[in-house]
C-alpha cells in the first residue's frame, strides 16, 4: 500500500475543515444586528471598535460613536472621522479621565448627559452601528444604572449592531451580549518607559 504523501494528507485535512466551516456558515440563518463587548486589560479594544466603524462605513452604513471617560485630546481616529466622515454621529464626554477630574458628582452628571446621547442613538433606526467606547467604566463606577443601560442595548432596533468597549462591566452586561472578546495584556511598552506613540496609542 502506497503511503499517503504530505500533500495528500494536507488536502484531506483541508477538505474536512472546509466541510466543517461550510456547515457552520449554513447553520447561521438568523439575520439581525449583533451586540459585541470588547473587554479585558490589554491594549486594542477601542482600536478594534474603530476598525468596525471603518468596515461599516466601507459598506455605506450609518454610524454613531459615543466615548465615555476619554481625555480632551482627540485621537487619530477621531481626527479622521471629523475630517473625512462628517456623517458619523460623534459625541465625546470630554471631561478627561476620572483620576483627572477627581469629582464623583460632576463625573456622574457628565456620564448621565453622555448616556442620554447614547440612548438616543440606540433608538435611532437610521444607525446601522453604534459604538459605546469605555462604557463599561460607567457601570463599574456606578455612574449609570446597569439595568437601564442593558435594556437600551437589548431593546435597540433589530438591524442595529452595537459595540461596547472597556474593562469589566459586570456579568449582566456580558450575558446580554452576542459576542464577547477579551484582550489579554501580555506586555506593554508603557511599563518599559516608552511614551505613548501618536498613530499607535492615540
Amino acid at each position: 500500500m502506497t503511503k499517503p504523501t504530505k500533500a495528500t494528507r494536507h488536502k484531506k485535512a483541508m477538505e474536512k475543515q472546509k466541510a466543517k466551516v461550510d456547515a457552520t456558515i449554513a447553520s447561521a440563518t438568523l439575520e439581525r444586528g449583533v451586540a459585541v463587548l470588547l473587554t479585558g486589560d490589554g491594549k486594542g479594544k477601542t482600536s478594534s471598535a474603530f476598525g468596525m466603524v471603518m468596515r461599516a462605513l466601507g459598506y455605506g452604513q450609518r454610524v454613531g460613536v459615543v466615548q465615555f471617560i476619554k481625555g480632551q485630546q482627540l485621537s487619530g481616529e477621531e481626527h479622521y472621522l471629523k475630517d473625512h466622515c462628517p456623517d458619523v454621529e460623534f459625541y465625546q464626554m470630554g471631561t478627561g479621565f476620572t483620576w483627572d477630574t477627581q469629582d464623583r458628582g460632576s463625573d456622574i452628571e457628565a456620564a448621565e448627559r453622555t448616556w442620554a446621547v447614547a440612548e438616543a442613538m440606540l433608538t435611532n433606526t437610521n444607525l446601522d452601528l453604534v459604538v459605546l467606547d469605555e462604557l463599561t467604566y460607567m457601570l463599574a463606577f456606578d455612574y449609570l444604572d446597569a439595568d437601564r443601560v442593558i435594556s437600551a442595548i437589548t431593546e435597540r432596533p433589530a438591524e442595529q449592531s452595537v459595540v461596547v468597549t472597556g474593562r469589566g462591566g459586570g456579568s449582566k452586561l456580558r450575558a446580554a451580549m452576542d459576542t464577547v472578546s477579551e484582550v489579554k495584556d501580555v506586555a506593554h511598552a508603557y511599563r518599559e518607559g516608552i511614551a505613548a506613540r501618536k498613530g499607535v496609542d492615540f
